[in-house]
């Protein structure tokens, strides 16, 4: 881990965070003989939202992939709670407490809401968990819709279906791929507050975003990455007053 994440992890601890609950050290990946990732690092901390900003092409969808398993890791370590989860395949990773939400709001559109949900239910220790009830509680869209053609649903609530189904998975780590992408204003408002409800939770949230605006309002800390690596990182405090949107994406 690069001398900066390692001072600005120990910041976050001091603060009271505990442990990081995904820890990725020196990450690489490659697509044939190109290194796209080169090493990065980076932590969430439970119930923490954490951003990765970059221009197109930086590696933000790579690193998710590369984190949830899709893509093969090169090198370095990804941790889930202290345990070494990157030799592990896609599911058990997911079973391990890891869920990915991919752009794109995939769902099995032939089948109602609830069914999408009840496809994917994760082991629940002594009764805590997410279970339809609480899923419809934070999406009472859905609750209206759970027996709607999961076809039949606009873009904002494929969206909704998608998080609600990642979050049956009862992960301690989410991370969400463009969650605002081809999404109206008013939608991604409503995401935006989904995602501050997923914080309150206790739920580790690592966010890949274009929507610099969405990401800075919903973000406790930020990373920027580029060509590969982690450029440089801190608070959302701190990257407005260092004007870092500017730096690394030009707008």
């Amino acid at each position: 881990m690069s001398a900066q994440a390692t001072a600005a992890a120990g910041r976050r601890r001091e603060g009271g965070q505990g442990p990081p609950a995904l820890s990725v050290e020196g990450l690489q990946s490659r697509y044939g003989k190109s290194l796209v990732l080169a090493g990065v690092d980076l932590q969430v901390y439970p119930g923490e939202v954490s951003v990765l900003l970059g221009r197109n092409g930086a590696g933000k969808t790579t690193t998710l992939r590369t984190i949830a398993g899709v893509h093969p890791v090169s090198a370095g370590r990804i941790l889930l709670e202290g345990r070494e989860v990157g030799s592990l395949p896609a599911h058990q990773r997911v079973r391990a407490g890891l869920a990915m939400v991919p752009s794109g709001a995939r769902a099995f559109g032939s089948l109602p809401v609830e069914d999408n949900l009840l496809l994917v239910r994760g082991r629940r220790a002594e009764g805590r968990g997410w279970r339809l009830e609480g899923v419809y509680d934070l999406f009472p869209a859905l609750a209206r819709l759970r027996r709607s053609s999961s076809g039949s649903l606009s873009g904002g609530e494929r969206q909704m279906l998608a998080v609600a189904r990642a979050l049956m998975a009862n992960p301690r780590v989410m991370m969400l791929d463009e969650p605002s992408e081809g999404l109206a204003p008013v939608i991604v408002q409503t995401m935006a507050g989904l995602i501050g409800r997923l914080r309150e939770a206790g739920v580790a949230v690592l966010l890949a975003e274009q929507n610099h605006h969405m990401a800075m309002r919903v973000a406790d800390h930020c990373y920027f990455i580029e060509k590969g690596r982690i450029a440089d990182q801190c608070d959302v405090h701190a990257a407005a007053e260092r004007d870092l949107v500017r730096r690394y994406l030009g707008v």
